[in-house]
């Protein structure tokens, strides 16, 4: 595993495809596997590998809150992708690497020359960023609406539950399911936009309509 050598353009390039999908090396929030792999690099990667540059410039901000990551630093060999090989500070003397802080530390300049660079950089990214459309989080919620009994007109109640409109949010197929005892409960599917509709939101919603709706419960949850 590895990224191939990340102070090398080819390095960086293997990492921008890995961050395609991705938002952290590891998992799904900033751990040490960020932090390791953040310090192996030279210089903030070029605008044009703005998945690498928005995910620096992402864990660059955790400059205070580093050591406090979840997580273990490993060796690089441990991340990226598994049929490529860490070859990062293979033709460079270790005490060169010991030497490159790139969070910074408050007895040290930064040279202007690597000030100049991360502007111009940061400056190029911003300007591509500002020209892409923002990419929306989305997730697709599998919900559980369950009656009070058997006598719940369950038309209604789907009724009520469509009767839910609000920006981000899209209701999608739906089907009863047999609980038991006569029982059935309401399945139905919906795509959220993440920033606009969250699942605390949808039940307060939903069971509003406490003549219908006993409980909700989240049945399955996948990002988009």
């Amino acid at each position: 595993m590895g990224f191939g050598d990340l102070k090398s353009a080819a390095g960086l390039q293997v990492l921008n495809d890995f961050l395609a999908d991705r938002s952290y090396i590891e998992g799904y929030v900033p751990s040490q596997a960020d932090i390791a792999v953040f310090e192996a690099i030279a210089a903030p990667p070029p605008a044009d590998l703005f998945h690498a540059l928005r995910w620096y410039n992402h864990i660059k901000s955790y400059e205070k809150q580093k050591a406090s990551l979840p997580g273990v630093k490993k060796a690089l060999g441990k991340y990226g992708p598994a049929d490529v090989e860490d070859t990062t500070g293979a033709a460079t003397d270790s005490k060169d690497d010991d030497d490159i802080d790139l969070f910074g530390s408050d007895d040290e300049e930064e040279s202007e020359e690597a000030k100049k660079l991360r502007e111009e950089r940061l400056a190029q990214y911003e300007s591509k960023k500002s020209k892409k459309p923002a990419v929306v989080a989305k997730s697709s919620i599998l919900l559980d609406v369950k009656p009070w009994d058997d006598e719940t007109d369950m038309a209604k109640l789907e009724e009520c539950v469509r009767s839910i409109q609000v920006d981000g949010l899209v209701w999608g197929s739906s089907k009863l399911v047999p609980v038991g005892y006569g029982i059935k409960k309401l399945q139905i599917q919906c795509v959220v936009e993440d920033d606009k509709v969250g699942t605390d939101m949808l039940e307060e919603r939903i069971t509003a309509f406490e003549d219908y709706v006993q409980s909700m419960d989240v049945a399955a949850f996948n990002k988009i």
